[in-house]
């Protein structure tokens, strides 16, 4: 059985972890990307495990290029860009990940959302890009229930000057100078995602936490950690049928 985090967040939704799959070596056990390198035929096993938790549904899925493009999608497909939105009841949403965090949104009136936000996206303001996008249908973006799912934590990502620098540009002040690493400065992704849903509007009460560390936590593909060689994991998401 395929092991899946959930949160509040009250249409069907999650984020799988390395559990329940059969790559072996580096992409043990569930990962969920052919592009890493894992024998195919393992993957797609995988991803059928995945997609059997919610009942094979028609995918929408993304190239992800570390940006802020989100598209709104009425049906299966793969857009180029880091963020998707559907009105479609039972059209999945999918994001990749292995150290950046999984964003899915919700929005009352028959709206889901899924984002991936590494620190180009973070600093770029994917979220921000996809609460302005449903302000544009109509909706009212302080509603919103964000879950967050599993991603580096800020003790563990190191970056440099130029990074800390794009942050601070951005009014993200969510990191640190690095006590063992004269130069470096150590990134609160998650904390960056926090303050831009609070200057945003959403309620602390409908922000969904997991809060697992990509990179402590044995259970979860971390790329950092791991050096390159690992997997992915998903952040799914859809409107009930």
């Amino acid at each position: 059985m395929v092991p899946l985090l959930t949160t509040p967040l009250p249409v069907p939704h999650g984020f799988t972890t390395r559990l329940g799959g059969v790559s072996q070596g580096p992409f043990q056990s569930l990962n969920l990307s052919a592009a890493t390198g894992d024998d195919p035929e393992k993957v797609a096993e995988n991803q059928r495990r995945a997609l059997s938790l919610f009942g094979h549904p028609p995918v929408a899925g993304l190239k992800q290029v570390h940006g802020v493009e989100v598209h709104l999608v009425k049906g299966p497909g793969v857009w180029e860009g880091d963020g998707l939105l559907t009105k479609t009841p039972g059209l999945l949403l999918r994001v990749g990940v292995a150290d950046c965090y999984p964003l899915l949104l919700y929005h009352p009136e028959g709206v889901v959302g899924a984002l991936h936000a590494g620190w180009r996206g973070v600093v770029g303001g994917i979220l921000p890009r996809a609460l302005e996008l449903l302000e544009e249908m109509g909706l009212d973006p302080k509603q919103v229930h964000l879950a967050m799912g599993p991603g580096i934590g800020g003790q563990c990502y190191q970056v440099g000057e130029e990074v800390a620098e794009r942050f601070a540009q951005a009014g993200l002040n969510t990191f640190t100078p690095d006590p063992k690493a004269p130069g470096r400065y150590l990134l609160d992704l998650e904390g960056a995602l926090l303050l831009q849903a609070e200057r945003a509007g959403l309620l602390r009460e409908r922000i969904y936490r997991v809060g697992l560390c990509t990179h402590c936590e044995p259970t979860l593909f971390s790329h950092r950690r791991d050096q390159g060689k690992t997997g992915r994991m998903w952040g799914l998401i859809m409107l009930p049928r």
